[in-house]
This record gives C-alpha cells, sequence and structure tokens, in this order.
C-alpha cells in the first residue's frame, strides 16, 4: 500500500488543475487523457478503481446495434467508430468477435428485416468488420449445436467487439496510465463535499481505510462519480441540465457451454437482446434491464430465475441449468443520461448508454452522465477539450494517452519470452500461452515480470487453484496496482472470484499466500475482512460471489 500511501500524503500538497472524482470508466479515461496531455490531476474514489457500473458489464465493445431499430444512427456511427478505434488501439484487449443471433417464429419481425440492419449496420462501421450472414435453421444448429432450433425462423451472424479480460482490469489500464503521466491518484477516499473559495475548489475528503479528512485543492472539479453523479451535487449545490434514471443488469457466470469462441444472441421473453458471452473456461449469460431507484442493487431470485428460464428455453444441454451451476453473479446499474423533459416519459427500455458532459464555465465544472466502456476515448478527449476551454493548459496537447505500447516493445517481450522458454512453463490447463496473456494484462510491465521469474522460476507457477495468476503477478499487483482489499484484486486486478466458486476459493492453501503477498503482516486481517464482507453481502451476491 506504498503507492497509495505515498499519492495521499502528496494530495495535500499542491493545487491541481483538475480533481476529477470517481475512477469508473469514465473518471479513469478522464484522468489519463489530461494528465497525459500534461495536466495536473488529481483522481479519488470512495471505492476502489471501477468498484462499480463498470466491473458489472457485459464485457462487450460494441457499436450500439440494438439502436438501430430506434433510430439513432448518429449514436449507431459514432460507437461503431469508437469501437473500430478500440479494436486498433488494443489488439491484445478489445478483439473482433462474432455475434450469432437467432430469430424465433413469432418474433416482432422476419430474419431478413434484421439482417439486413446488420449489413446497415456493418457499413456504418466502415465495414471494418467481417460480413455478415443470413442463416437458416440448420446453419445455426451446424455452427452451435447447443442451440435449440426447433422453433427457429432464421438467425444471421455478424461482428462486433469483446474485451478479452475483465472490464474492471481494463478501466484500470487507464488508472495506471495516469499514475505513469503524473496523476495523484488514490482510491478509498470519499469526497464530502466541495466548496468554491476564489478560483478554486476546495474538496473536503475522508480516507476510508483510517478514517482521517483532509481538504484537496483544484481549479476545475469533475463530477465522474458514475451512479453517484446526482448525489454529489446536490452536496456542492451544482444545478445540471441532466440527471441520471437507473436500470439494473445482471449476468450469471456458469461453467463453459460452448468451446466456441462467439457470442449467441437471442431476444428474451420480454423482447430485449439476450446474450451467452464466452469467458474463458466459463460462460456469461444475461442480462436484466429492471428499472430500479437506487444504484445500491443486489441479485433476487426472480432475476436468477429470468436469466435461467430464457437460457434454458433456447439451448439443448444435457441438463437444464439450475442455480447450483452458478458459479458467480455480476449486478450493477446502468446510469442512464436524461433531462428533466426527455426522459421519465420515454419508452425505458429504448433509452441509450450515450454519454453528456454538463458544464458550468463559471465555476470550472464538470458532470459526465451516462456512458459505457465503447465511449471511453471520446469521453477523455471531449473532457480534455472542455478544461482547456476553461483556460487550463495542456502542455503536450498531441500526446496520445491511450492504447498498448509501440510494437516495438512488444517484439522485444516476445523475444525475450521466447529466449527464455516462457511459453513452457504455461500450466496445462491454462486458455492461452503465458507471453500472449502477460502481455495483454501488463504491456510494457510485462518486461518486470519476465526479470522476476529469471531470478526465481517459481514466480511462473500459478499461486491459486483454478485460476491463471501467478506469482509475480501478485507482486507486481503490490508494487503498483495499488491493492487495499482482498477484493480489489480477486474482483478488479483480476477475475478471480468471477470465474472460482467461493468453496474452491475458501479451500485454496495458495489464497493465503497471495494474501502475504499482498498484505506481509496483514494477510491474516485482510482475509478475514474479506470473508466477513462475503457473509455481509445479500443472498444473491454472497452465495453467487459478485464483486
Amino acid at each position: 500500500m506504498q503507492l497509495r500511501e505515498s499519492n495521499i500524503r502528496q494530495l495535500t500538497e499542491q493545487t491541481f488543475d483538475t480533481l476529477v472524482i470517481g475512477a469508473g470508466i469514465n473518471g479513469a479515461s478522464a484522468a489519463a487523457a489530461l494528465s497525459g496531455k500534461g495536466s495536473s490531476v488529481a483522481l479519488i474514489d470512495r471505492g476502489d478503481f471501477a468498484g462499480s457500473t463498470s466491473m458489472h458489464s457485459s464485457n462487450l465493445v460494441w457499436g450500439g446495434i440494438k439502436y438501430m431499430e430506434s433510430g439513432d444512427f448518429k449514436l449507431v456511427r459514432k460507437l461503431c467508430k469508437s469501437r473500430n478505434h478500440l479494436i486498433r488501439s488494443y489488439p491484445s484487449t478489445v478483439q473482433e468477435i462474432r455475434f450469432l443471433t437467432t430469430i424465433d417464429k413469432g418474433f416482432r419481425h422476419h430474419p431478413l428485416y434484421p439482417w439486413a440492419g446488420t449489413w446497415l449496420y456493418w457499413l456504418m462501421g466502415s465495414a471494418f468488420t467481417r460480413m455478415p450472414h443470413f442463416l437458416r435453421p440448420g446453419a445455426i444448429k451446424a455452427r452451435e449445436s447447443i442451440i435449440d432450433t426447433s422453433n427457429a425462423q432464421g438467425g444471421f451472424e455478424y461482428s462486433d467487439a469483446y474485451l478479452h479480460d475483465n472490464d474492471a482490469r481494463f478501466v484500470f489500464s487507464f488508472v495506471r496510465n495516469a499514475l505513469d503521466f503524473g496523476a495523484m491518484v488514490a482510491n478509498y477516499v470519499e469526497s464530502l463535499g466541495s466548496r468554491r473559495e476564489g478560483d478554486v475548489w476546495v474538496t473536503q475528503v475522508r480516507d476510508g481505510i483510517d478514517g482521517r479528512t483532509f481538504e484537496i485543492r483544484s481549479r476545475v472539479l469533475i463530477n465522474a462519480a458514475g451512479p453517484w453523479v446526482d448525489e454529489h451535487n446536490r452536496l456542492t449545490q451544482q444545478p445540471t441540465d441532466h440527471h441520471h434514471v437507473f436500470s439494473k443488469g445482471i449476468h450469471l457466470i456458469v461453467p463453459r457451454l460452448t468451446p466456441n469462441k462467439r457470442v449467441l444472441a437471442f431476444f428474451a421473453d420480454d423482447g430485449r437482446l439476450f446474450f451467452v458471452i464466452p469467458m474463458g473456461r466459463r460462460t456469461c449469460i444475461g442480462t436484466t434491464d429492471t428499472r430500479v431507484d437506487s444504484p445500491d442493487v443486489s441479485v433476487t431470485e426472480d432475476d436468477i430465475r429470468f436469466v435461467l428460464d430464457n437460457i434454458n428455453k433456447r439451448l439443448e444441454l444435457d441438463s437444464p441449468l439450475t442455480s447450483e451451476d452458478i458459479i458467480s453473479t455480476r449486478c450493477g446499474v446502468r446510469p442512464l443520461a436524461v433531462k428533466p423533459s426527455g426522459g421519465n416519459d420515454r419508452d425505458f427500455l429504448n433509452l441509450s448508454r450515450k454519454h453528456a458532459i454538463d458544464i458550468d464555465p463559471n465555476s470550472y465544472h464538470l458532470s459526465i452522465f451516462g456512458g459505457k466502456l465503447t465511449d471511453c476515448l471520446n469521453v477523455g478527449e471531449e473532457v480534455v477539450a472542455e478544461v482547456r476551454q476553461l483556460g487550463i493548459d495542456m502542455p503536450y496537447p498531441e500526446h496520445r494517452w491511450y492504447g498498448e505500447p509501440d510494437e516495438a516493445v512488444r517484439e522485444d517481450f516476445m523475444h525475450q519470452a521466447s529466449r527464455m522458454g516462457l511459453d513452457s512453463m504455461t500450466h496445462p490447463d491454462a486458455s492461452e500461452p503465458l507471453s500472449t496473456r502477460l502481455w495483454r494484462r501488463y504491456g510494457r510491465q510485462a518486461l518486470e515480470l519476465l526479470e522476476d521469474i529469471r531470478l526465481d522460476p517459481e514466480q511462473a507457477q500459478v499461486l491459486i487453484e483454478g485460476t491463471e495468476y501467478l506469482r509475480c503477478e501478485l507482486k507486481l499487483a503490490r508494487r503498483s496496482e495499488m491493492v487495499t482489499k482482498l477484493d480489489d484484486f480477486l474482483r478488479r486486478r483480476s477475475k478471480v472470484s468471477l470465474v472460482v466458486s467461493e468453496a474452491t476459493l475458501h479451500a485454496s492453501p495458495g489464497l493465503m499466500e497471495a494474501c502475504r503477498i499482498l498484505f506481509d503482516d496483514q494477510a491474516e486481517q485482510r482475509l478475514a475482512e474479506y470473508w466477513q464482507s462475503r457473509q455481509a453481502l445479500p443472498r444473491g451476491e454472497a452465495a453467487e460471489e459478485a464483486g
């Protein structure tokens, strides 16, 4: 925790150009963009990085094909361009994947109608991905034998993209970039409200670990608190044009249903898109779309029943999925940006995830509403433009603040990995070679892992059974990823608690060793706190391992 403690000390020692409150995808990308352009930035979150909406996504990076039906073509075009940009910028992490969609008899459209829509979608995406194909029921069955085609009219296959690892890990890559660019970043630091004193914002904050309070001073204040943007604006008495309404979504993680690397898409009983998404040796299924009044949500028995009923109706499995098959769950809210005069009366299911940035130029205050992973680079660039308009200097306006390291760095890593025989150390049950996996997760920092393994080959051993995380990865997490609580690593820097059942994790002898690497003499305390927090969760999250 040395990095966190050092940063907290420095948060009080200067007046920053910008303080960003909230380290989900909006706040993380804003902080990375601003600091990459040379602005002085502080970034805080009252929980862990990506600790809310940004860790409960479908792991999809898509152009919003569902918005085609509502005619929001401008948004679709923008999201498709963003998706393409992410694929080019993060080739190891954001990858094209095929979506196989089955249309049942009695659906509101003949399959040829949405198939034609996929061609328009493909063209709006600059024909960047593979072409769509129309499929008759027999062709669907040939591609994916587990689909029940007895009631199918037909279907189609088209391309979008997905995150190879988990969403929270992707968000942290922006936090890590911000740190590398000199931003002062700290998790578990809660804003208690901000006030304007002359030309400076003074934000009172509390350290969630030891309870200390202190102040952070900044010229600009950015409210990127995700679902809690409205709440923080009330603390600062900041009026805005937009506000949030909330949709709860859940996913269930189950044992792998098919070895094929494609997303299976259906229309659920309520008419909304429903997915079966590959997750290594697991499968993610969902989601729900339930309007709620608060961002504090949990999985209910009705949620689980809805997902299981819909998937069992559409797949031919050896035996139907039951709650006993659930390894973990994801449950969060989508914050949807609306204006008082134009959102509450609309069809709730048709509200889009587009973001909105409200600016008060008189008080130098920005509020970021809505948004999604696909749009993160746009958010960062738009925030930079707005902050520059407020008169904040950007010494390096052309600097590229996102993306994987240059190809030369990757070639150097792969060459060194090959010379030391890294891939021969890959665990027999692993889903991919070690060199591929370590580069995707850590980029330039993966070179540090090679050095650790050269000095001690045991650093290449899997530490927690049933996962794909090595001893050296734990050491890197301790050094540079600000792991403050055990759940930060198990659920957000990694996806261990998503893919390993709670019972298996509890019995793992490697878990205590992981705690010792991360927390030294606090290992037993952090482990006890973790299990205590699991018991305090509602049934759906405690029993099924939601993050």
